[in-house]
């Protein structure tokens, strides 16, 4: 016998199955002054009838739909206007009346971005010459509804003479493209970006990388950037065996100085933005060069392969994070190696990545308390808990330190089996199957177990709990130690940590002075515990001087190399209107993170070697 909440669902779908599609009109003319108009049409039968907006976007794992920008909303039925209430609830929910003889209601709206330009949930975002359209942003539909059984048919209206790019198959005529019908989970899934300055580069007949910027000179992608973008799809299908789940994949690349760093994976696409001269400047180049490898990889881990708590038929059931050091972490650890074996880094480039992750994870003086589980389990709030105190308090470790353990892993698969089996057996045993299906196959902790010991037989159980479930001083992961190398600290910056400083503008002194601040002094974090810490520094203070000279990051830095020959560090700190000056207690120079090569063989150098 069906109970009352089965009984809802399936009565929404059969309202759905005996009506007709779902039909949405957006038009993203103004997106430049981030706005975009829609209108949604839904079946519906005389009555109380509730609709939702989604509320839990797979990807973001959170309840993050982004249901503040939704104004002006008005409801029709005919030429009859609808009055609507919000459930004081579940504020995602509406409730109307639905007149007698209507078969369908409209929703019209307007979608405003905050002025801030957040990205919660991949949010739509424009300026004068860029924009994206993320179109769960831009639907109702009944409660309870299914996702995969909710057809919909679209409309996108783009601003005129723009470029677009998407993976939702359909056609253009002008600057309006018909969409082809679709499921309410692949058109939720199916971003797109547009641009004054657009350009689109074809990988091959089932890859393209679709690129909109700022400015015509954005565009001029280098050709060894386009053949190793070329080489990222050839390693991505030896990595996973060769299977490949979906129908063709749109990389989406948005480069604006207006727009947050962002990542978003989709199943056939993915929404990557990031700096104007992202792709044409070396060290921001080398700097974002994993966001794509990144997202990609998820095509297989998350998309198609997606822990089963992360896996719901509608948006508005919550969803479970506990596997997100899989999700993510795994996730994490194929982008670095994809973007090594692509050539979009070098070998040395990806230690230096490696160096600077293993650097701050063993720096998490929040491990003490705080397991890495628990920063999955937490992830709605890992994800918006605030800025400062990132050591003490964890953040989204599971992606930085899910990267340091399935090195661990695959490094111990390499050592037990003597380097003749590693972690790309797991890759295909656990993703390379059903080739052509993008229907999503859900796993729980004890698939991944099982799969490890198909490839390496071992406690694997045991290995990934010690490593998840610890509290204490120390990092627990040993993959780098295993792989044949060790972290050291010298005084000069590696190759990514200073790219880091030139794209984000600032200093990170986390392993000397005990804190990072940006190019105008602003502290955006402390090491808790460490010199900066017991300074009486915290986190939103900003550096005004350095030893009665006005600051800037090469200031503080000149500060910190001569308080080793006994000079004082003295910093004159506003906070909010009051001045202050605070002496740091530290003489030990500056230490940036290195990996240097130890005993045994270099595990790292194999993991990093092209496979194509």
């Amino acid at each position: 016998m069906l109970g009352s909440a089965a009984l809802s669902v399936a009565a929404a779908v059969a309202s759905l199955a005996s009506g007709s599609t779902v039909n949405v009109d957006v038009d993203a003319s103004e997106i430049s002054r981030r706005i975009v108009h829609a209108k949604v049409s839904l079946p519906a039968k005389t009555g109380p009838m509730t609709f939702t907006y989604p509320k839990w976007i797979p990807g973001d794992h959170s309840p993050d739909g982004t249901i503040a920008g939704v104004v002006n909303m008005r409801i029709t039925a005919g030429k009859e206007t609808v009055a609507w209430t919000r459930d004081p609830v579940e504020m995602f929910a509406f409730h109307v009346d639905v007149p007698p003889k209507a078969t369908s209601i409209e929703i019209a709206f307007d979608f405003v971005t905050p002025s801030d330009g957040g990205t919660l949930s991949g949010s739509n975002m424009g300026t004068e010459n860029v924009g994206v359209i993320n179109f769960n942003q831009l639907v109702f539909v009944p409660e309870n509804a299914k996702s995969d059984d909710v057809t919909v048919k679209a409309r996108l209206t783009v601003p005129k003479g723009w470029g677009a790019g998407t993976a939702l198959p359909g056609t253009r005529k002008g600057d309006v493209f018909d969409f082809d019908a679709a499921s309410l989970t692949t058109f939720v899934d199916s971003p797109v970006n547009m641009g004054r300055h657009f350009k689109r580069f074809v990988l091959d007949d089932k890859h393209a990388v679709s690129v909109a910027a700022e400015s015509e000179a954005a565009l001029d992608v280098p050709t060894d950037v386009v053949t190793e973008w070329r080489q990222l799809v050839a390693e991505a299908g030896a990595l996973f065996g060769g299977a490949r789940h979906y129908r063709r994949y749109e990389f989406l690349v948005t480069l604006s100085d207006h727009v947050d760093f962002f990542g978003l994976e989709h199943h056939e696409s993915s929404d990557n933005r990031f700096a104007e001269r992202g792709l044409i400047d070396d060290d921001k180049r080398a700097y974002y060069a994993s966001l794509l490898p990144h997202e990609y990889a998820h095509s297989w881990n998350g998309k198609f392969r997606r822990p089963a708590d992360l896996w719901t038929p509608t948006f508005d059931m919550p969803m479970q994070d506990d596997l997100l050091w899989v999700y993510e972490g795994l996730t994490d650890y194929w982008c670095g190696v994809l973007t090594a074996r692509a050539g979009l880094w070098d070998a040395s480039q990806y230690r230096d990545s490696l160096a600077s992750i293993a650097a701050a994870m063993a720096h998490r003086s929040g491990r003490a308390w705080r397991s890495l589980q628990d920063t999955a389990d937490a992830a709605p709030l890992t994800y918006f808990g605030g800025g400062g105190w990132i050591s003490f308090r964890r953040g989204t470790d599971f992606y930085p330190e899910g990267q340091l353990l399935w090195l661990d892993v695959d490094t111990r698969i390499r050592e037990l089996s003597g380097n003749k089996r590693s972690l790309d057996d797991f890759a295909r045993a656990f993703y390379g199957m059903d080739n052509g299906s993008y229907v999503t196959k859900t796993y729980t902790f004890d698939d991944v177990v099982n799969t490890l010991n198909q490839v390496q037989a071992s406690d694997w159980a045991t290995f990934l709990h010690d490593r998840l479930d610890y509290t204490g001083s120390e990092l627990p992961e040993h993959g780098i130690e295993r792989g044949g190398w060790k972290l050291v600290y010298t005084d000069t910056p590696n190759a990514m940590d200073k790219a880091m400083e030139k794209v984000r503008h600032g200093v990170n002194l986390a392993y000397s002075l005990g804190l990072s601040a940006g190019s105008n002094g602003n502290i955006y974090d402390v090491q808790w515990d460490g010199p900066a810490f017991k300074a009486g520094l915290v986190p939103g203070l900003v550096i005004v001087a350095v030893n009665s000279k006005d600051y800037s990051p090469d200031v503080l830095k000149d500060a910190v190399t001569a308080a080793k020959a006994g000079a004082p560090i003295e910093l004159l700190v506003k906070n909010d209107e009051l001045y202050s000056t605070y002496r740091i207690d530290y003489h030990d120079g500056l230490k940036y993170p290195h990996l240097v090569r130890a005993k045994g063989s270099d595990l790292l150098g194999d993991i990093a070697t092209a496979r194509k």
